[in-house]
């Protein structure tokens, strides 16, 4: 089951959309990419919303390109947006553009990463605890002892907090070792390469955090081609890697996320304000969960 934060103001403008909209809106929202199960599970949500709103809904991918990003901003308040949903490929990258929409009187809500400048929510997932719950869950794995790897990716602020989360988590075992970090790039086939070397490099290699499923599952593919019994944790949630964990073998956990939530509690804290409402959370944080062997059966998106 899981479990998600969902403020009042939140539920009561889901509630009243229907009723209170009179003009039609438009929605733009911006994603950091759209090759990701995760941000497209994001996008089918806010479609889901925007059309029991009776809205239009304007969506671009910026490619992990910040100044594609910016320009598909600014295209967006030339088609007089009323809501901007963010969800930055770089956070202080994109600050400009968030002063621009808020110039263009546009309320601007963060989605899953937070962004530079007068955002005027941020909804995103608990990063530091998806990092933290699936670094303990490996290391608890291991019986607290053995040699680890993380396999890093984009220094955006959710990624750095699943960092800082992990290593707080590995810091409680004085037996585990930290003997390895690799970048690779939250991108199956560059994480393959990766984890292959990372392997070679350490053969006493006993167990890898991911950032995040993508990774995850490159890293699974280089562990099962090297016949070594090492563990494999991560964060996400998605359908591939519960797949595999539920299929059993050397990826036993991720740290699920909940992006559809995410956004429609984002949309919810824009148009309660769009709305009226005097006071609107400046953060929202959404939980997160463990998925193991355990539940993985019944767990999705």
């Amino acid at each position: 089951m899981k479990k998600t934060l969902l403020t009042a103001t939140a539920a009561l403008a889901l509630v009243a959309a229907p009723a209170l909209a009179q003009d039609k809106l438009k929605i733009g929202m911006t994603f950091q990419e759209l090759n990701n199960p995760y941000f497209v599970s994001m996008q089918e949500a806010l479609n889901e919303a925007a059309a029991s709103l009776g809205a239009e809904v304007v969506v671009t991918d910026a490619g992990h390109d910040v100044a594609k990003q910016v320009s598909d901003v600014e295209d967006m308040l030339q088609q007089n947006i009323d809501i901007l949903l963010l969800n930055p490929t770089d956070s202080a990258g994109i600050e400009a553009a968030v002063h621009a929409a808020k110039a263009a009187g546009v309320i601007v809500v963060a989605v899953d990463a937070n962004a530079n400048g007068p955002v005027d929510t941020f909804v995103g997932s608990k990063n530091r605890d998806a990092g933290y719950m699936s670094c303990k869950y490996l290391a608890e794995s291991l019986d607290g002892k053995g040699e680890v790897a993380i396999l890093d990716g984009i220094p955006v602020v959710p990624i750095l907090q699943r960092v800082e989360g992990c290593k707080a988590a590995l810091e409680e075992f004085p037996d585990i070792q930290l003997v390895d970090t690799q970048n690779g790039r939250q991108d199956r086939s560059v994480a393959l390469g990766v984890v292959e070397n990372m392997i070679q490099s350490k053969p006493n290699l006993a167990g890898i955090f991911s950032v995040n499923d993508g990774g995850a599952m490159g890293a699974l593919a280089a562990i099962q081609g090297s016949g070594k019994d090492i563990k494999l944790t991560s964060v996400d949630g998605a359908p591939e890697a519960i797949q595999a964990i539920n299929d059993g073998g050397p990826f036993i956990e991720t740290t699920a996320q909940f992006p559809r939530d995410q956004v429609r509690v984002g949309l919810a804290m824009a148009l309660a304000q769009k709305w009226g409402a005097r006071v609107v959370p400046a953060e929202v944080p959404i939980d997160v969960m463990v998925v193991d062997k355990e539940n993985a059966a019944d767990f999705s998106w």
